[in-house]
């Protein structure tokens, strides 16, 4: 099939990614998108509708009273046929649960519609009655697209850092020497908080930081990178970004970079650092890294603060809340990784594993791209 469809009929369902590939891609993009919806599908629709009338796409809607009895679902389907008989329609099967798919296909075949179903995985499209052979996608989800389609909106514009010069030696210093470097990085961590919560650029060192020679050193390489200069007991930072890279900001643009680094190696699509998304209610979540591949986004939480201190959010509370965000964000495709500059414990490292969040702790962060593209590229 080369040319489109004058209306694609869409079963909606918790995945957004495959309606919106098929309706935005070029060679597939109809005039009108025709939702069916069953009741609990509601808000997924309205999301979905919001991206392809922004895309110029006319959109109208099937309610689905009973999603659960397929001859309720024909009979609704065959007043579609009828009320719409001679235009050019095209049916994409892949949302929806089993009953309604059985019963679209049903009414397809004998109004005789093309059936398709899309391959997140291979980026293509299924022509069902085989009588076309499967149609490479030409059109990438965008994280903007991929957001709103779930029903979130950036609640700030999309930030792609550059490359500072200035930082590289730094980063590369920080990411080798993980093991000596934990307690200075920790009392930097601790300064930038004091200095950030007292709305300053400065923060003063007590007799027993300034006896540290761990963190002189430590400092020094940070005064060298131009993100701060200590002077007497008083450190003063260059701007209120570089308090956030001091913080621990730095490790968060370690992971953009090396995710601009394997970008061509991954088919990576699109990528945004310090993400803030908002749902329908305002509220809002935070993704420090995402990037979009293989038609599903990855989101990546970075931690350089310890967990295991009372006031600390523990690593099991993080796991959690990455899983979570995840499913919100993102629904079933979303995946998920920890990125953090201290070891986890076993338990914690089980856990992960149980939530299916990737880990790259400690040491291996120095290996972060050969991490990205394991955790990237499907299985055999």
């Amino acid at each position: 099939m080369t040319t489109s469809a004058h209306i694609q009929i869409m079963l909606v369902s918790e995945q957004a990614a495959p309606n919106l590939l098929a309706a935005l891609d070029p060679q597939l993009k109809p005039k009108e998108a025709v939702l069916l919806v069953s009741q609990k599908m509601t808000a997924r629709a309205d999301a979905l509708e919001g991206v392809l009338r922004a895309e110029g796409i006319k959109v109208s809607r099937i309610a689905l009273p009973d999603e659960h009895n397929l001859a309720a679902l024909e009979n609704t389907l065959m007043d579609v046929a009828s009320q719409r008989e001679g235009q050019s329609i095209a049916l994409n099967v892949t949302g929806g649960n089993k009953l309604m798919a059985l019963a679209a296909q049903s009414v397809a075949q004998l109004a005789q519609w093309p059936v398709f179903y899309v391959d997140v995985d291979t980026d293509q499209i299924i022509w069902l009655d085989k009588t076309q052979p499967a149609q490479a996608l030409t059109q990438q989800l965008r994280i903007n697209h991929y957001l709103r389609g779930y029903g979130f909106t950036l609640a700030q514009g999309i930030d792609r850092p550059q490359p500072n010069v200035a930082y590289q030696r730094l980063l590369q210093d920080l990411v080798l020497n993980v093991g000596s470097l934990e307690e200075p990085i920790g009392q930097l961590n601790w300064l930038g908080q004091q200095a950030e919560f007292e709305g300053r650029l400065t923060v003063k060192l007590s007799h027993r930081q300034l006896d540290s020679r761990s963190l002189e050193a430590l400092l020094r390489n940070f005064e060298e990178a131009q993100v701060l200069k200590l002077n007497g007991d008083t450190l003063r930072y260059a701007s209120d970004e570089a308090r956030f890279f001091a913080k621990g900001g730095w490790l968060e643009h370690h992971v953009y970079q090396t995710v601009c680094q394997v970008t061509g190696d991954l088919a990576i699509r699109d990528k945004a650092a310090n993400l803030k998304v908002q749902d329908a209610n305002h509220q809002e979540n935070e993704i420090d890294v995402a990037f979009m591949a293989r038609n599903r986004l990855f989101a990546i939480e970075c931690k350089t603060a310890r967990m295991d201190n009372p006031d600390s959010q523990k690593a099991n509370d993080t796991l959690y809340k990455i899983a979570e965000n995840c499913r919100r964000i993102g629904g079933l495709g979303t995946r998920g990784m920890l990125a953090t500059y201290r070891p986890l414990r076993d338990s914690e490292l089980r856990l992960a594993k149980a939530l299916n969040i990737e880990v790259v702790a400690g040491a291996t962060l120095a290996r972060l791209g050969e991490r990205l593209k394991h955790w990237v590229k499907p299985t055999a």
